[in-house]
């Protein structure tokens, strides 16, 4: 297969002698060393994304996340999932364990990860949503040349935003990033974490898919929603689209433009 990828010499003097890695897409591959079977993913973030798997793993009750094997600057190292077709236990353990994280106290707004996938942001702590989630518009409406029409979004935000929060969130819950275990359970990876409020979190699990109606009735059980949240699905989308207009480009931008002049 060609000369080993760089990380391999630094994996194997962690866990002993593996076989040849096999690529599982994009910038991962999976490896085995005995009985073991590893996730090893190269890029920027790695750091931010071992540091919030952490911190997701030690909220009693949260979704379950991939053991963090060995991170450094450039690569992260996590046990592999056992996956199984999706079913409703699956939905409805999402719903139960994602509401259950969304109890959970947590004291800052902001901070956690300089990265959501590829696209850097600003970590900095905020003394409030508005403030946070003002500043997070700002700089992504500037490098999406929405800077006007975010504004305005972001000017509003002491009458948009809902009260409550912050939570600790996943903070890029997309599908793709939900794996359903052979046991029954939903795992998260590639988390982008930070304090926010917990619509987020579900606004962004509807931006690339349907939210099934059991996994939303599961997490009522546990934590209900404010008045008004199917109102605000689109403004909570609005920061993840403004992500993928800076990484992707005019077809993003387009619909971060369309959310955008809703909320203005």
């Amino acid at each position: 297969m060609g000369s080993s990828p760089f990380w391999l010499e630094r994996l194997v003097r962690v866990v002993g002698p593996t076989r040849p890695p096999r690529p599982l897409g994009g910038r991962a591959w999976v490896v085995e060393a005995g009985t073991r079977t590893f996730v090893a993913k190269v890029g920027p973030g790695a750091q931010d994304e071992a540091d919030g798997l952490k911190q997701l793993h030690q909220v009693p009750g949260a979704p379950p996340v991939p053991e963090v094997v060995l991170v450094e600057s450039d690569f992260l190292v996590t046990g592999l999932v056992a996956q199984a077709s999706r079913g409703p236990e699956h939905e409805e353990a999402l719903g139960r364990a994602l509401a259950t994280l969304h109890r959970a106290p947590f004291g800052a707004w902001g901070g956690g990860s300089s990265w959501i996938g590829d696209c850097r942001v600003d970590p900095s702590l905020r003394p409030d949503g508005v403030a946070f989630y003002g500043a997070r518009l700002r700089e992504l409406g500037s490098r999406s040349k929405l800077d006007a029409v975010v504004g305005r979004v972001a000017d509003r935000l002491p009458d948009l935003l809902p009260p409550g929060g912050p939570a600790l969130l996943h903070g890029d819950l997309w599908w793709g990033n939900v794996l359903f275990g052979t046991d029954g359970r939903s795992w998260l990876i590639d988390p982008s974490v930070h304090g926010g409020h917990p619509e987020e979190d579900l606004a962004m699990l509807a931006l690339f898919g349907q939210v099934p109606e059991r996994l939303l009735r599961s997490y009522m059980e546990v934590r209900p929603m404010d008045t008004g949240w199917e109102n605000r699905v689109a403004l909570f989308q609005l920061s993840p689209l403004l992500v993928h207009a800076v990484l992707f480009g005019d077809g993003y931008r387009a619909q971060a433009e369309v959310v955008a002049r809703r909320f203005a």
